[in-house]
């Protein structure tokens, strides 16, 4: 039996899988848990040659696709371009993870860039769809995480000359997109969370677990939040210093006007008009 291949690509932050599921027939709300599948017959009349392929779509933007070469992908990703305004900026593949099952062999072995087992067993696809998903979500989040430090050392720059240049406006913006990567790993990418196959079948557990592990999902997922963490702390010295630089500047202020008042009461009583 030939070998499967997987694909996973991050082209977004999110997708709406209810509409894009009802373009394919499938008429029925979506939740932020579910995974839309895409089989052979769903992709008639976007590949030539759709035969043996498919497609796993998740919530938080990636795209896991099965024995599908560059063209199909890119065919595929501009079909849903027309249904999902979430994939409008996607432009090229930035962010990918390959993987392969194979049945081969007398016992499951597991490595980092294929599994092999004896026999297929219907929930092999799924795990391993679902584990390269999270991987590669996780890589584009990590990836905006080490930007977001470089747009906070200008300010340790700063700090560090004994300044610091920043309002309001921007400490939001900052913040924001700090909880917004924060909220992404936890909520969209559900990294605490395990398909429902796990919980019926023992081997289904242990398989996901090993793959879990394997790709150290859990390990990347206390990075990020340990760092959104970090960042989130230094934002809030960001915000204090600011704001007692502005309370410092008020403070100065109103003296200015209560040393003004004194000035014109002094010149109004010894110098009338």
């Amino acid at each position: 039996m030939n070998p499967t291949l997987f694909r996973a690509v991050a082209v977004s932050r999110e997708l709406n899988l209810t509409t894009i599921a009802s373009q394919f027939g499938i008429e029925r709300p979506f939740s932020w848990e579910d995974t839309l599948v895409l089989s052979e017959r769903h992709l008639e009349g976007i590949l030539p040659q759709p035969a043996g392929k498919g497609a796993y779509l998740f919530s938080f933007g990636t795209l896991v696709f099965v024995n599908c070469a560059d063209s199909d992908i890119m065919d595929v990703i501009a079909y849903l371009k027309k249904l999902d305004r979430n994939l409008a900026e996607f432009a090229r593949v930035e962010y990918v993870d390959d993987y392969k099952l194979t049945v081969s062999g007398d016992e499951l072995s597991v490595t980092y860039d294929e599994l092999m087992a004896p026999e297929m067993k219907d929930y092999y696809r799924e795990l391993v769809a679902v584990i390269l998903a999270k991987s590669t979500a996780m890589e584009r989040i990590e990836d905006e995480i080490g930007k977001l430090f470089d747009d906070v050392e200008q300010f340790i720059t700063q700090l560090k000359k004994g300044t610091l240049s920043i309002s309001d406006e921007r400490l939001a913006r900052l913040s924001g997109r700090i909880l917004s990567y924060r909220y992404s790993s936890i909520s969209y990418i559900m990294i605490l969370e395990k398909p429902d196959v796990v919980w019926r079948s023992q081997e289904a557990q242990e398989l996901y677990s090993d793959l879990e592990r394997l790709f150290e999902l859990p390990d990347r997922y206390e990075k990020i939040s340990h760092k959104t963490q970090t960042l989130l702390d230094m934002t809030q010295v960001f915000a204090d210093l600011y704001h007692a630089k502005r309370g410092t500047r008020l403070e100065v202020a109103v003296i200015l006007l209560i040393a003004f008042e004194i000035v014109l009461s002094l010149v109004e009583r010894f110098w009338p008009f």
